[in-house]
């Protein structure tokens, strides 16, 4: 292997050299825990330090980097400590994650990095919002990225790439091209001869380096991140490498021709550099020996504080908690007594545009929102206010705006992104249920990011723009759901949603936004998130509902004025309003759940199987559903009625009083 030293003194070849020996030895021992049982997995990354230690070094230390599997040596040139660092990997409490998840599932702001999930691309376009959030405060500032060949196969490496190109955001994609997924090799992956090819289509410059030299790949970051920090915009790093060992080592390397092996054990990183160094007479002998010996001490020092440590002890309540960032909401009263007539769609544009003047460090993403107004005009004039750098049109992608929303949250701005139509969430699914819901459960990195979800039926709009699909978030620990039917409700608790530093799925029905008006007030305020409302009293039945089922159940109401209809409001579906609902219960003794989603898996289940469980002796009859029906929402205004529960209402109400 060719090293050449430009510049580089003795002292900065030997701070390379003891930065990526130090790994090689943590694995080396580690490797003898993981068949000693010590270690319950380990994910190698011999024969790729080079890049790892190579990256972090070249970058400032208050940079962020968002590693993968393999790149144990971002955490120590970092300086993690390494008592907690082998706590991690050991499910100790010492370690990041209070023994939730494991290996490098983690991340450290004190040490500005984000660490992985194990659906690997989503963290790239969290890389793009910790940029977007630099650019914003016009920091001169690089964000770097990991991820491997293997994972550039999904669509959320393209997404990352294409909004950091639009944007200009100043991202390092480093590709560790180690020739497999897994144990598929690139053949099976990809068409094209190598990732640089693929910076041009996207607008980015590409460079390739030689991922077992350490010195090119400093010197390559080093002076890439120098030109970014000037001329913020994205660029693509494609480092060339081989993993000597299997995916993970349960994984073994069978697959792997053994011709391989041998051609890459010629470059190991470790190795080579060494031998230089002492060709060179930076290193002799001796020191090398010394150096081994202070890293091995070290190594063993931590590992016996973190055998030391005993396993978390569990506390059901502490896992509860932390599941969201604590935080106790004060509802905030409007300043004066003035109203105003507000349609639903107005409430929901009142609430944005006061929580854009509120929150300073709040930015609003989705497809064209900004000069246009988004389809709904919700945000319509808001660029001419606040302008474009808050009020960002994002490309079709909603997997990487919501994970932008995610890295904006690491450098503490709030995000809203909007979801077109609730069906589209679907595309950023993973990143919602698996990154912003996990986030501060796994590492105590909260996910200050509200989506907005135009959802329901009613307008025609067919099976991909009428979903009610508020039940998939409902089951998701970590997120808040709320659902609001009136424009006071609606101001009220998007501005509430907007102010809570956990994420918040916010659903407003479409067919709401222009059919209904209310008196409201003019100032900012806030709805309790968690508190649901009663919508009427009444005596003979309650329907315990939410969105468009308040209207449906108060239009049947005046429809049956000999029956006395009580109906609760529950606004919040996640948290959901316990005590209101036995009250509801023990108010009339008989009780229906509405709601407009199909009936199988619905949330009306959930809260009959509880009303069952905590209010039986307060029934007088069985608890009822009405929902839409099991099947997809049709196109047809004939067939579209039949899907949706407002016939069935009726039926069930009267049935319900006659048992």
């Amino acid at each position: 292997m060719n090293f050449n030293r430009k510049d580089y003194t003795d002292d900065q070849l030997l701070a390379l050299y003891k930065a990526i020996l130090k790994p090689r030895m943590i694995e080396e021992r580690m490797l003898v825990l993981l068949r000693q049982g010590k270690v319950s997995k380990w994910f190698s990354g011999i024969g790729q330090e080079a890049i790892s230690v190579g990256s972090a070094l070249a970058l400032e230390a208050d940079e962020y980097i968002l590693p993968l599997h393999r790149n144990l040596g971002v955490f120590t040139s970092r300086q993690v400590p390494l008592d907690r660092l082998f706590a991690q990997f050991q499910g100790k409490t010492l370690g990041f994650t209070k023994g939730r998840d494991r290996s490098f599932h983690f991340g450290s702001n004190e040490h500005h990095i984000v660490g992985m999930i194990s659906h690997l691309g989503p963290q790239l376009a969290v890389a793009d919002g910790i940029a977007l959030a630099d650019l914003l405060e016009q920091k001169e500032k690089v964000t770097l990225v990991f991820s491997g060949d293997g994972g550039a196969s999904e669509g959320d490496f393209h997404e990352a790439l294409n909004v950091a190109a639009v944007w200009g955001l100043p991202v390092i994609f480093m590709i560790e091209n180690n020739g497999y997924g897994l144990s598929t090799p690139s053949s099976e992956q990809f068409k094209f001869k190598s990732f640089i090819d693929k910076g041009p289509a996207y607008g980015i410059d590409a460079l390739q380096v030689d991922g077992n030299n350490i010195i090119e790949v400093y010197d390559t970051v080093r002076q890439a991140a120098a030109s970014i920090r000037k001329n913020p915009r994205p660029m693509l790093i494609e480092a060339i490498t081989f993993r000597m060992r299997g995916h993970e080592e349960a994984s073994g390397t069978k697959y792997v021709p053994q011709e391989l092996f041998e051609k890459w054990a010629k470059k190991d990183p470790v190795e080579t550099f060494e031998k230089y160094l002492l060709e060179e007479l930076v290193l002799t002998q001796k020191a090398m020996e010394g150096i081994r010996e202070e890293l091995k001490a070290e190594i063993e020092e931590g590992l016996q504080a973190a055998f030391a440590e005993s396993m978390p002890v569990a506390s059901r309540e502490q896992e509860l908690e932390d599941m969201y960032r604590p935080f106790d909401q004060e509802v905030i009263r409007p300043a004066s007594d003035a109203k105003s007539e507000r349609r639903f769609v107005d409430a929901i544009a009142d609430a944005l545009r006061q929580s854009m003047e509120r929150y300073p460090e709040l930015v609003l993403m989705g497809q064209d929102i900004a000069e246009y107004g988004g389809v709904f005009k919700v945000t319509e004039g808001f660029v001419e206010q606040f302008g474009k750098e808050r009020i960002r049109n994002t490309p079709l992608c909603e997997s990487a705006i919501v994970g932008v929303g995610l890295g904006m949250s690491v450098r503490h701005k709030k995000s809203m992104v909007e979801m077109q139509f609730a069906d589209f969430v679907t595309c950023g699914f993973n990143q919602i249920v698996n990154n912003l819901a996990k986030s501060h459960y796994r590492w105590g990195q909260n996910a200050d990011v509200v989506v907005r979800m135009p959802t329901g039926a009613g307008t025609a709009a067919g099976p991909f723009h009428s979903q009610s699909n508020e039940a998939w978030f409902f089951h998701t620990p970590g997120l808040k759901v709320v659902y609001p039917s009136s424009p006071y409700d609606a101001k009220g608790l998007l501005n509430a949603a907007i102010e809570d530093p956990n994420p918040v799925m916010y659903f407003e029905h479409k067919l709401l936004y222009r059919s209904i008006a209310q008196e409201i007030p003019d100032d900012y305020y806030t709805v309790e998130i968690g508190k649901a409302r009663v919508a009427a009293e009444g005596t003979d039945l309650t329907i315990i509902t939410y969105g468009m089922g308040v209207h449906w159940a108060k239009q049947l109401q005046q429809e049956l004025t000999d029956i006395s209809l009580h109906i609760l409001d529950l606004r919040s579906l996640l948290p959901w309003d316990k005590e209101a609902v036995r009250e509801a219960v023990e108010k009339t003794g008989r009780v229906l759940i509405l709601h407009e989603d199909t009936l199988t898996g619905g949330i009306g289940g959930e809260i009959a199987a509880w009303i069952g469980e905590h209010c039986f002796e307060a029934l007088d009859a069985p608890v009822a559903r009405v929902a839409s029906l099991d099947t997809a929402v049709p196109f047809a205004p004939p067939l579209e009625q039949e899907f949706l529960p407002k016939q069935r209402l009726r039926e069930k109400v009267e049935a319900m009083l006659v048992y």
